[in-house]
């Protein structure tokens, strides 16, 4: 069964329909601060791709993505994990220039998923992309727009609280940055999921910096694909969740590989093979934009400025019957 946590006298602020309006103000809301403090503009999105093109996120590397045959062609096609190679080429496709980006609704199915409170073999995130320079591809520039992420966030908060004042959410605006070996240094001997709560606790907001690459225990803080963030240039947006009592983690995002950190990231990772593929090509011969982007969780973000106990009171999924009782038992109704 999937690990489901109950928090102790948990009770739905909102009613099950009063959710669905005020899901439907959250994603009406947070996308148009969105677009309006990163300048991004709506593009549709692929649910499938080609294979072969090289272009589905690997996620840590061991995910199985969800394949068919299309009758028509004889080819294979698989379910999206997210667009985050997808986007780069839309943004070139599109035409888009230096400061301007893309933002999309992505729908995958990650049936590898661990399911939890805050797990689901369904993944729905705003995918978003845009395009740099070589002077802004700069970690200054990076702590500049995590903090207009979560202002967006904030902002949305807001608003919802204005039309449902029952609501009892409260986030942190001031944005805390530390990087995954000034956290392993602080908290020694602890797992990284560890580390991240007790940061968290005391910190409310943070954004957790350079993931992927090994750190001196000899272990990554978290898996990265090597092909689509700079280890070096990307993060983790996470805040404190009152309601489950642990950190939880809203947005992955980073500055994109130039040719130089593709290069080195696919030795490191042992994933030379990927330099057959189209989009590593172009990027490797330097015919794609410098761009940053990431994935927003709209089910993460909705649990959070909502109050939710569990990601099916925000999103339709499939769970096991043990979670299904449990949650009944203690009033969390599953959509």
């Amino acid at each position: 069964m999937s690990n489901v946590y109950i928090p102790e006298g948990y009770r739905s602020t909102l009613s099950i329909y009063d959710t669905q309006r005020a899901i439907g103000l959250l994603k009406r809301t947070f996308e148009e601060k969105l677009c309006l403090a990163l300048n991004l503009r709506r593009v549709s999105a692929p649910l499938f791709v080609d294979p072969k093109m090289g272009i589905n996120d690997d996620l840590s590397g061991v995910e199985r993505p969800v394949s068919f045959e299309i009758k028509e062609t004889g080819e294979d096609a698989v379910i999206v994990h997210s667009l985050a190679k997808w986007k780069r080429m839309a943004l070139r496709s599109y035409g888009f220039s230096a400061g301007e980006g893309l933002y999309t609704d992505m729908n995958a199915i990650r049936r590898d998923e661990e399911m939890d409170n805050l797990h689901s073999i369904y993944t729905d995130q705003w995918d978003w992309e845009k395009i740099i320079t070589r002077e802004t591809r700069t970690e200054g520039y990076l702590k500049t727009v995590v903090k207009c992420i979560v202002g967006a966030i904030c902002e949305t908060l807001d608003v919802l609280k204005c039309n449902y004042p029952q609501l009892n959410v409260h986030l942190r605006r001031e944005v805390s940055f530390v990087t995954a070996q000034e956290l392993e240094d602080l908290y020694p001997g602890k797992t990284a999921k560890e580390r991240e709560n007790l940061y968290l606790k005391e910190h409310k907001t943070a954004f957790i910096m350079q993931i992927g690459g090994k750190l001196r225990s000899g272990k990554p803080h978290d898996g990265r694909a090597p092909d689509y963030d700079d280890w070096t240039l990307n993060g983790d947006i996470m805040f404190w969740d009152d309601v489950l009592d642990r950190a939880i983690e809203i947005s992955s995002m980073g500055i994109r590989v130039d040719e130089k950190a593709l290069d080195a990231q696919l030795t490191a990772a042992g994933a030379d093979e990927r330099r057959k593929f189209p989009f590593h090509k172009q990027l490797l011969e330097g015919l794609l934009p410098l761009t940053m982007g990431g994935g927003i969780g709209q089910s993460r973000l909705s649990m959070l400025l909502l109050g939710k106990a569990h990601i099916g009171e925000v999103q339709v999924s499939l769970w096991d019957a043990e979670t299904r009782r449990v949650c009944a038992e203690n009033g969390v109704i599953l959509l």
